[in-house]
């Protein structure tokens, strides 16, 4: 089994805090973001002997970086990719900041969903799933899983055992890295929102 899964959040790009990019097509990294995950690639002892990474640009680019450090070829894992944001992809916050349905979103992620996206709770299981799957075939090596803030937010939610609604609870920051270890019980939290200093 997989002793160590690191989760990392892309690097930083230009539409951050700004739009919701979603899966919109052609988001990447900024010199920030890559310097960012390049300081990550710092961290990990021992070294990873597997890099998967969301479909997403801004997550390839940010694999990319780590697996030329260690000399590995990149997985593209769609179960990694971020939330599918419907309707909302691609605005701008000040935007959804005046649609009831994006307030209610983030009041309720437990219950609610994006207008023809995905549900948080969908989400959750499809990254879970993933991980489950990763502890249980990948040998006893260490897994980087390159993907976004939800995604990430959702699997520490279920290891941390609280429900999609406190998703504030567990800050996810670019360039972040969040630690699962295995133990005899299953995954356990080693670390969150890790962040390697410039």
């Amino acid at each position: 089994m997989a002793k160590i899964i690191h989760l990392i959040r892309h690097g930083h790009h230009a539409l951050l805090g700004r739009t919701l990019c979603g899966r919109m097509k052609g988001v990447e990294l900024d010199d920030l973001g890559c310097e960012e995950i390049a300081r990550c690639a710092d961290t990990f002892t021992p070294p990873p002997n597997m890099v998967q990474s969301s479909p997403q640009r801004r997550c390839m680019q940010s694999a990319c970086i780590l697996a030329a450090r260690f000399g590995l070829p990149v997985e593209i894992v769609p179960a990694l990719d971020e939330l599918d944001y419907g309707e909302w992809t691609g605005l701008s916050f000040e935007a959804l900041a005046r649609d009831p349905r994006w307030s209610r979103w983030n009041e309720q992620r437990g219950t609610s969903r994006p207008p023809c996206g995905e549900s948080m709770r969908s989400l959750q299981k499809r990254v879970v799933a993933h991980l489950e799957q990763l502890r249980n075939d990948h040998g006893s090596g260490t897994v980087v899983a390159v993907s976004h803030a939800e995604p990430i937010r959702a699997a520490l939610l279920h290891y941390s055992r609280k429900e999609l609604d406190d998703f504030l609870s567990i800050e996810i920051d670019p360039g972040s890295v969040s630690t699962l270890s295995v133990d005899n019980r299953g995954l356990k939290i080693t670390g969150i929102n890790q962040r390697v200093p410039a």
